[in-house]
């Protein structure tokens, strides 16, 4: 069939994948105006196309990059996608729906995530509706005309063929097909290998094993994105060769890459296809445990851990594998383990402590040196005496003001106030503060600009923090002035000398949150809510969690973290760094501490699923002796591994597991500047 030379907006709308590569400026222009005209709260992301025929009215919508919403579908309710998201011509989808990245939704498809009661006592159209939701993992291929109802979770690398009627919960890998849909074969099976055979029932989605069809030898057509071919059992080319449309309809590929290799996620025992309750999307895997353990002894290696063979072949052996659930944290640990000394020796230049090797000598790396030591080895670092460690860190603390400088650099002036604004000092009261806490003696003088401060200034000083333009900055003082003021009580002199300096502090706090977000300051079309969520937790960190208080609103501030965890300016594929992921997992898990943790705590379906998303992407970024590092782009200390990222991963993966209820299986807690615990628990005489 004849195309025009320019296709119009209807053909894009029914064949949005050809948008990128052959729209004018004007469709461009026109298409971020359909873009802005969504309605709700919406958040798309870049190369997406949202078709004018297609009725979208969310109330919430995130939409990954490179996605899109062909003609005619109908989207409301709330829907969060990752990257490589298609939803093709008349797909519905409704209720609370999550897709990971890279999955393929074919024509006539809907996901209803919502439901109605259905009690005798009055009409259904009177009953009120619930919500489940439904959660689909990575690289998922959905075919045309199929049904998901509310309540399913559907895990990674699933196929389910056209027509089917998915109304219990599917593992990761499986291809399925009818109605009720089950369980046909693992994908990962391969039917006659090495002698040329397929068996087709395998092989195409929607073959019953007893169809009695063999394939045709005709060479198949090309498959509609997302159509999965099962639905007019064409031969296995089909399937097989969905690479004909690679780039674009293959799931969890991008053109010229490969499929995802993200973990897959494991199903509680009783919650696969034969189970009516859906399964936590939980997106742990052997990947992990595998990626956790590279590098390590061979012996005890992918076979001990998963069932999978050495060497890649993913037939399972004879011995029953363990449970990753229970295996992956602790492999991980006892590899970060093995491997302290020798990450920490690779960052001593002989004299002192570098980020990384020929980053240049700081204060904050020697600090994180004690921490990971700490954490992993229960000692100082082995290049230096306790003592020898407590005499540098001590000595670098200017006398007179109580603050502690960079290397090289002069000691910082203090304001009017007394104390200073910004600078490396600023974060030397925590780091240096903790170092010296999991060494023994502490700071040996108090922090004089704060202990001097009287009321008026303090008030003054929060006025003028930059809540509105740089609430991270606004944060990160409030986090060094309560630290301080912690530190300042172990001192004889040091405490507030009648001032009513802590109680100001709280209180002014307190009358500013918002109670629409919990939180202080404000968001911008450019960042979304990170100054305000990364600012939050410097805030609470050294204020109501460093005190041991509880937070205010912390059902909003729930909301709103997770929310801002769904921003894939700071969160998609890739762009996670340490102190954004850090800034999300220690305000869930602290305010999980006054809502509850169990099944009925606030939203806590979500928070698990977040946390098992994050875990499962930054155990395999371990690199074999060299650690973490902080996260890619230019953020921070870039992506080569270094101390300061392993350091703030090993207290993430922390957090996260502790939102899991699976902390106990690293054998380490966090003691120092990341300790979950109140400070003032571990300062003499304060309870």
């Amino acid at each position: 069939m004849d195309h025009p030379s320019q296709p119009s907006v209807r053909h894009f709308d029914h064949c949005p994948w050809l948008f990128a590569d052959q729209a004018t400026e004007e469709q461009r222009a026109a298409q971020r105006e359909v873009q802005r005209a969504v309605g709700g709260d919406t958040g798309i992301g870049e190369r997406c196309y949202v078709a004018e025929s297609a009725a979208v009215f969310p109330d919430r919508l995130r939409l990954g990059d490179d996605s899109y919403i062909a003609a005619h579908a109908y989207v409301t309710g709330e829907l969060d996608t990752g990257s490589h998201c298609t939803l093709n011509p008349f797909t519905t989808v409704r209720g609370n729906v999550v897709l990971g990245h890279g999955v393929r939704i074919g024509a006539h498809t809907s996901l209803l995530g919502f439901n109605h009661s259905m009690a005798p006592d009055q009409p259904v159209f009177r009953q009120p509706l619930t919500s489940r939701g439904i959660r689909v993992g990575d690289d998922v291929w959905i075919g045309s005309h199929v049904i998901v109802v509310d309540g399913v979770t559907i895990g990674d690398h699933c196929v389910i063929g056209a027509g089917a009627v998915v109304t219990r919960s599917l593992p990761a890998w499986s291809v399925a097909a009818g109605n009720p849909a089950r369980v046909l074969r693992d994908r990962r099976e391969v039917r006659g290998a090495g002698t040329g055979e397929v068996d087709p029932a395998a092989a195409v989605p929607g073959v019953r094993p007893d169809d009695g069809r063999t394939p045709t030898n005709r060479p198949a057509p090309d498959a509609e994105p997302g159509s999965a071919a099962a639905g007019n059992r064409r031969a296995v080319q089909t399937v097989v060769a969905a690479d004909t449309e690679a780039a674009a309809t293959a799931p969890g590929r991008r053109p010229g890459r490969t499929p995802t290799t993200r973990p897959a996620p494991d199903l509680e025992p009783g919650a696969a296809a034969g189970d009516p309750e859906p399964a936590p999307h939980d997106r742990r895997g052997v990947q992990v445990a595998a990626g956790a353990m590279a590098g390590t002894s061979a012996g005890a290696g992918v076979a001990d851990l998963s069932g999978i063979r050495p060497g890649g072949d993913r037939t399972p052996t004879a011995r029953p594998a363990p449970d990753p659930r229970t295996t992956t944290l602790a492999v991980f640990a006892d590899t970060a383990r093995s491997q302290a000394a020798g990450l920490l020796d690779r960052c001593w230049d002989g004299e002192r402590y570098a980020d990384r090797p020929g980053a240049a000598p700081t204060v904050r790396a020697h600090c994180d040196a004690v921490e990971i030591a700490d954490l992993l080895l229960g000692a100082a670092p082995e290049h230096l005496s306790a003592e020898e460690h407590i005499g540098r860190l001590s000595g670098l603390q200017d006398p007179k003001s109580g603050l502690v400088p960079e290397f090289g650099e002069p000691l910082p002036v203090a304001d009017a106030d007394g104390f200073i604004g910004e600078g490396a000092a600023l974060y030397h009261v925590l780091c240096v503060g903790y170092a010296l806490d999991l060494l023994g003696p502490g700071l040996p003088h108090p922090v004089r600009g704060v202990r001097d401060m009287t009321v008026r200034q303090l008030i003054a000083r929060l006025e003028a923090l930059p809540w509105r333009t740089g609430a991270w900055g606004a944060g990160a003082w409030v986090d060094s002035l309560a630290t301080a003021a912690h530190g300042n009580l172990r001192h004889t002199d040091g405490g507030d000398p009648g001032h009513g300096t802590p109680e100001t502090l709280f209180g002014w706090l307190l009358s500013r949150a918002d109670p629409w977000t919990g939180m202080w300051g404000s968001p911008s079309a450019e960042e979304g809510r990170l100054q305000v969520v990364n600012g939050y937790y410097r805030l609470t960190r050294g204020s109501f969690a460093q005190s041991g208080l509880p937070v205010p609103y912390p059902e909003r501030v729930v909301d709103a973290v997770l929310d801002h965890a769904r921003d894939a300016r700071h969160f998609g594929p890739g762009r996670e760094n340490a102190c954004n992921v850090l800034d999300v997992a220690h305000p869930l898990w602290l305010c999980t501490q006054q809502l509850g943790r169990g099944a009925d705590g606030y939203r806590s379906g979500e928070i698990h699923d977040w946390a098992e998303r994050q875990l499962t992407t930054v155990l395999p970024r371990w690199q074999d002796g060299r650690g973490f590092g902080f996260g890619p782009g230019a953020a921070g200390p870039g992506p080569e591994p270094g101390l300061q990222g392993t350091e703030m991963w090993l207290a993430i993966v922390w957090y996260l597991a502790d939102l899991l209820g699976r902390s106990g299986e690293l054998g380490y807690r966090p003691r120092g500047i990341h300790r979950p615990e109140p400070a003032r628990q571990g300062i003499t005489g304060l309870g």
